[in-house]
């Protein structure tokens, strides 16, 4: 395949970079870049995007004169290929109180995910013969217990999950599939996270069919002066992580930006350059803006035909505490922001200091929007709250005062924190929820978890045991 993109020629040149990972692994063969350290810019209006083959092959509208969203249960057509057995390490049991709601462990020894793993960003797919759940995630390693790279799991069931240890070789393999920048001058040399996966089709991206957009948080080394942890009450950093290695013990809270990339199958990445100096979609606020240290989780959300929604947080430092904005765009590409939508809690609240992480999801019923987040208290725990809006876009209110989803109290595998969610809506006559979420436990020791809700309000959460037969 070659990607190909108009440039100006008073700009850096366009550049495409295929993702390729620290770990060994052979070259994507479906994948045949015309450079290998390059980003494809797509700041001009005349700009065209060529992808001139998709192994996996969304239905799409090829009559579309703008952006077309796929709904998250339109199955790419490509059959689900045969993966290893997972390792006894990777099979795990819900049948003791202890593990309840974890569905996926670490990764076995010397494997990319081997320390610590999160940011769960699932999706479904439906087609007629078959049922096929994918999960991008971030990981580390205890080779590299620094940085943040990003791996895909695939299920049949969305519970019980498929990995691999190192980089995927084929667009049927699971694994490693993205790592950090080598340019220096990127905004995300340091670690990258996922935020979002959409299927979408674009006059700007000119294929015969829909290819998978990847919004991500991108780390650099720079850190933000305005923030300690000390002035915070306490520890934070950016990237969140329960392990600290030489990059992060002395705080940590490092610069974050958002980005894009682009694959056709969901394995192979290239990066999408955005308006920022640095590739990044937004840069932070100005100076006393409420966002005028980081940009993370940028969450984008379809609401119809040139009109999409990111949603992001940053901590305000006038206000002190965690807020969670919006900015649209009408490609997916350039934005606009509007401003702060929810801050935080009352005091007392299990929210107080501010909300991070917020996914939003419209429920495909009624129309409504709804945000699940973490709740960042006074002295810094986490749990899971949810918001409602009617349009998305203003008038965000608490569900209830209380979060909707704590961790367990019984020295359980996510006693020690719980947050990162990722909501899913499944089908049929009574409204069931899924959450999935990262949990921590005792000796700061990773998992992702899975609660369920019925009804139609989908605040009673309760963590996973088992299909009911």
């Amino acid at each position: 395949m070659e990607i190909t993109a108009a440039t100006n020629a008073h700009q850096r040149p366009a550049i495409l970079t295929t993702l390729i990972s620290k770990w060994p692994q052979l070259e994507p063969q479906f994948f045949s870049f015309t450079s290998s350290n390059t980003l494809l810019n797509p700041r001009h209006k005349n700009l065209a995007l060529f992808l001139t083959h998709c192994s996996t092959k969304p239905n799409t509208n090829k009559n579309a004169t703008d952006e077309n969203y796929l709904n998250s249960e339109s199955l790419p057509n490509s059959r689900i290929q045969p993966h290893a057995t997972p390792t006894p390490s990777e099979r795990i049991s819900s049948s003791s109180s202890l593990s309840r709601g974890l569905i996926f462990d670490l990764g076995p020894k010397n494997s990319w995910d081997s320390l610590e793993i999160g940011s769960p960003v699932v999706k479904r797919y439906l087609g007629d013969e078959e049922e096929r759940w994918y999960m991008w995630y971030h990981g580390r390693s205890i080779e590299n217990p620094d940085f943040d790279s990003i791996g895909l799991a695939v299920s049949s069931n969305g519970v019980h999950w498929e990995r691999g240890r190192e980089g995927v070789r084929s667009n049927a393999d699971v694994g490693f599939v993205m790592s950090s920048s080598k340019d220096w001058w990127a905004f995300d040399t340091h670690s990258v996270r996922p935020c979002e996966v959409v299927i979408m089709s674009s006059n700007k991206v000119r294929t015969n069919s829909a290819v998978y957009w990847l919004y991500y948080t991108g780390f650099c080394s720079e850190k933000i002066d305005c923030l300690d942890n000390n002035s915070l009450g306490f520890n934070f950093k950016n990237p969140e992580s329960v392990h600290s290695g030489v990059d992060t013990v002395d705080g940590g809270i490092l610069k974050s930006l958002p980005g894009l990339a682009m694959s056709q199958d969901g394995r192979h990445w290239a990066r999408i350059e955005g308006e920022h100096h640095s590739g990044a979609l937004l840069d932070v606020g100005s100076d006393g803006e409420w966002d005028s240290s980081f940009i993370a989780s940028p969450q984008v959300v379809f609401h119809t035909t040139g009109d999409l929604r990111m949603y992001y947080h940053s901590f305000d430092v006038k206000n002190g505490h965690f807020a969670v904005g919006i900015a649209r765009s009408r490609d997916g590409m350039r934005w606009v922001k509007l401003g702060k939508i929810l801050g935080a809690g009352p005091n007392g609240a299990f929210d107080e200091r501010g909300i991070v992480n917020a996914r939003v999801l419209r429920n495909k019923k009624d129309g409504k929007y709804l945000m699940v987040y973490e709740g960042v208290s006074a002295n810094g725990k986490r749990s899971i709250g949810m918001a409602v809006s009617l349009d998305g876009l203003k008038d965000w209110r608490r569900v209830q005062d209380n979060p909707v989803f704590n961790q367990s109290e019984d020295g359980g595998w996510d006693c020690e924190g719980v947050g990162l969610p990722c909501l899913v809506q499944m089908d049929g006559e009574m409204d069931e929820w899924r959450l999935y979420y990262r949990g921590i436990g005792r000796g700061g020791r990773t998992g992702i978890g899975l609660a369920v809700s019925q009804g139609s309000e989908g605040y009673n959460f309760q963590r996973w045991t088992g299909f009911i037969l």
